[in-house]
């Protein structure tokens, strides 16, 4: 009885589009090795043949311990392989019933594509299976020098063969069916690349050179944003590497507000998160959720996954390799540990955006509390300041987060106060814009504080809870009347602070101190360190 499968891998020297294709390393690994690999994972060795001209790559098979056939004079002339292979498919005919057709020219297939693929050809009992990509283009002939639409003059989807992999029935291919019979697609799309020339050669090897990133973030009402709005900020500026988000179990606002970026989101389920996190298979995990636990951080130091940790000052945060507390100006740590301002990192909005300058008289005020403001801090600071903005004709902007969740209720507030100087904004996406012209502000204790000081807008600082209050930069050496709890200040405390920042004198110390800050470069300096963690020991 004939035996299932085969592969077969055509490694034609005098074919080949750039010198010595085959075997000249492509990220370390020659093409043919590369491609006895990728079938070494499908089939046992004794049932991968390579077609070959080349004593040099018999060789190589050899040592692989797979099978060849060699003739000098071989040379495929076109681009119908199975008529160019015939002869040996006729004799593998008799051992095998299929057989797999394994291009070592297209080094980004891998042996999961080519079971999966085998599992849609044996369901579809296909003649054939034959590798195709989408392409969406507009397809014109050249007629006397001009241009002509070909099919319509409109850009269509078409489907094109990725001559990667074909699946050949023997029997039915060689007595009567040929490649008439029913043959079925299977899509590759991005891993369809094949090298017809150096510039193919530079993209595949750049995409094998990938490394898996996975940023793992928590995002919902009772700690805010934050952490989600960072990661995505380092994400834009990993463009060489495959980039995954995890997002703990609560974290519905985080999962909303990621896949608007189109990133791949992976939302934790039942299991616990160092699963979710490892079954991903990362090479570098960015932990951006407060403090890990230590458990979560030894399974991932098992599993020899690399770790950089953002605000993390529990236990679990001495197994990482990395610690960057930009919020935390005080904590001790060896070299790991990387804190205070110097490595907060300013999104690309603010670098634009125009700084304040010192005004004499307050003309407009700036209220926000973070992403969430779960307390509705922006309702009773609103109603504490708003009498006397509107007595010194001074206009509000108030400006919520995305998980705001007292937006109707604040616009039906807003409607009845009816004060034409406040102007209520949700969810904006260029808060640089909402700081760009204001005089002072009263925010929360995150890093709204650190883009103030970036824009130079002097303000008072109420903090949500204890955590937030030990965010040390919040205090006048860099602009800023550091107020207290939110919880534990009287409106009367709020009221005579806010009086006392409309002083210029104040407000001119205080706006001197953020001018001499710069934040800059800190985003290249924090991308380089996660970079260079990436790339240690890098296989």
């Amino acid at each position: 009885m004939a035996k299932q499968r085969c592969i077969v891998i055509p490694a034609i020297k005098k074919n080949a589009v750039i010198p010595d294709q085959l075997v000249k390393k492509l990220a370390g690994v020659t093409l043919i090795e590369r491609a006895i690999d990728t079938a070494r994972g499908v089939c046992p060795a004794e049932d991968v043949i390579v077609l070959t001209d080349s004593q040099e790559i018999s060789l190589i098979c050899e040592r692989a311990g797979v099978r060849f056939h060699r003739n000098q004079a071989l040379r495929f002339t076109s681009l119908d392989i199975v008529s160019e292979m015939r002869g040996l498919l006729e004799n593998l005919a008799l051992e095998y019933a299929h057989c797999i057709v394994l291009r070592a020219s297209c080094p980004l297939i891998t042996w999961v594509d080519v079971e999966d693929a085998w599992k849609r050809y044996l369901h579809t009992q296909a003649d054939s299976l034959v590798t195709v990509k989408r392409v969406r283009q507009r397809l014109w002939n050249v007629k006397d020098g001009s241009l002509e639409g070909l099919l319509a003059d409109e850009e269509r989807q078409f489907v094109v063969e990725s001559r990667s992999l074909i699946i050949l029935h023997l029997p039915r291919l060689l007595h009567g069916a040929g490649r008439g019979g029913r043959i079925v697609p299977y899509f590759l799309d991005e891993r369809a690349i094949e090298i017809q020339g150096y510039q193919d050669w530079w993209i595949c090897e750049r995409l094998l050179l990938r490394r898996h990133v996975v940023f793992v973030v928590a995002g919902f009402p009772a700690i805010g944003m934050g952490h989600v709005f960072r990661a995505l900020m380092l994400a834009h500026e990993i463009t060489d590497h495959k980039i995954t988000f995890v997002c703990t179990r609560e974290s519905e606002l985080a999962v909303e507000s990621i896949a608007r970026k189109d990133y791949p989101i992976v939302r934790q389920g039942d299991e616990d998160l160092a699963q979710t996190v490892l079954g991903l298979r990362p090479d570098l995990v960015v932990n951006d959720f407060l403090n890990t636990p230590v458990g979560y951080m030894r399974a991932m130091q098992e599993a020899a996954v690399r770790c950089i940790n953002f605000e993390d000052d529990g236990p679990g945060g001495e197994l990482a390799q990395l610690v960057i507390n930009a919020l935390y100006e005080n904590m001790q740590g060896d070299g790991r540990v990387k804190n205070g301002p110097d490595f907060f990192c300013l999104r690309d909005e603010f670098l634009g955006a125009c700084r304040n300058r010192l005004r004499d008289a307050v003309r407009t005020l700036l209220i926000t509390f973070g992403g969430t403001d779960q307390q509705d801090c922006s309702r009773r600071v609103l109603d504490i300041v708003e009498p006397i903005c509107r007595a010194f004709g001074i206009a509000i902007r108030l400006v919520a987060g995305p998980g705001y969740a007292h937006k109707e209720a604040m616009e039906r507030h807003l409607k009845a106060l009816g004060n034409p100087l406040v102007r209520f904004t949700w969810a904006t996406n260029v808060m640089s814009r909402m700081m760009e012209g204001a005089d002072l502000a009263i925010c929360s204790a995150g890093r709204t504080v650190y883009e103030l000081a970036h824009m130079r807008v002097p303000a008072m600082v109420l903090a949500h809870h204890e955590r937030e209050a030990r965010h040390t930069f919040a205090r006048p050496r860099n602009g800023f009347a550091f107020v207290g709890l939110m919880d534990a200040v009287s409106d009367a405390k709020i009221r005579n602070c806010f009086l006392a920042m409309l002083k210029r004198d104040r407000r001119a110390r205080y706006w001197h101190r953020q001018n001499a800050l710069d934040f800059t470069r800190n985003k290249a300096r924090v991308v380089g360190l996660m970079q260079a963690l990436l790339d240690r020991d890098a296989p």
